[in-house]
C-alpha cells in the first residue's frame, strides 16, 4: 500500500505572451505581488511557431518567461491560474487580451502548466483548471512529449527552464540541509 506523503515544494513559473515588450515589466510587477519576487526573467523571444493567438491579440507577439524566488505548494496551481486570468483581464482592451499568462511549476521531474482547456492528457485540478504535463526531465535535460507546445519542445525555452531547475534543486537542498 502506498502511503500518501506531502509533495515537495515547486518553483513557480509564468509564461507571458505579449503584444508589446513594454508590457512585461508591469505584468511581472503584478505577478510579483502574488508570487513574490522573480529570481529570473528571461529575454523577449518572438512567439511565432503558431498563429493561435493572432486573431485575438494581433501579431507580432513575444514570449517572456519568469521564475519566482519562493518555492510553493504544487496543489495551488489551479489558484495560480485563476489569479493570472484576473491579471489578463486587467491588461485587456475590451475583449482583446494584450497578455496571455500560463502559470506552472518546475519540479525535479517535470514542467507542469495550468490551462482552462481540457484534452485527454490533462488532469483536472480545481476551479475549471487542468494541469498539463508539458515536459519531463530525463537523461539530463527537459524532454518534450507528443503534445508539448513547439517552443517548449526545443530552443531557448527548455534551456532557460533547465537553469530554473538548477536553481530550484539548489533551493531544495538548502531546505533539506537545515
Amino acid at each position: 500500500m502506498s502511503i500518501p506523503q506531502p509533495p515537495l515544494p515547486v518553483k513557480p513559473v509564468v509564461s507571458l505572451i505579449l503584444t508589446r515588450k513594454n508590457l512585461a515589466p508591469p505584468v511581472i510587477q503584478r505577478l510579483s505581488a502574488y508570487f513574490g519576487p522573480p529570481d529570473l526573467v528571461g529575454p523577449w523571444w518572438p512567439f511565432n511557431l503558431t498563429d493561435y493567438y493572432y486573431r485575438e491579440m494581433g501579431a507580432p507577439l513575444g514570449r517572456v518567461l519568469a521564475a519566482f524566488l519562493h518555492l510553493a505548494d504544487p496543489g495551488r496551481l489551479a489558484d495560480w491560474k485563476v489569479f493570472t486570468n484576473q491579471v489578463e483581464a486587467r491588461f485587456s482592451l475590451g475583449e482583446r487580451r494584450l497578455v496571455n499568462l500560463d502559470p506552472g511549476y518546475v519540479a525535479k521531474e517535470r514542467l507542469v502548466l495550468a490551462t482552462g482547456k481540457n484534452y485527454p492528457h490533462r488532469l483536472y485540478l480545481d476551479h475549471g483548471i487542468y494541469g498539463d504535463l508539458t515536459l519531463i526531465f530525463s537523461q539530463g535535460k527537459f524532454q518534450p512529449l507528443p503534445w508539448s507546445y513547439p517552443d517548449y519542445a526545443r530552443g531557448e525555452v527548455p534551456e532557460l527552464l533547465e537553469r530554473v531547475r538548477r536553481k530550484y534543486l539548489w533551493q531544495l537542498k538548502e531546505l533539506t540541509d537545515k
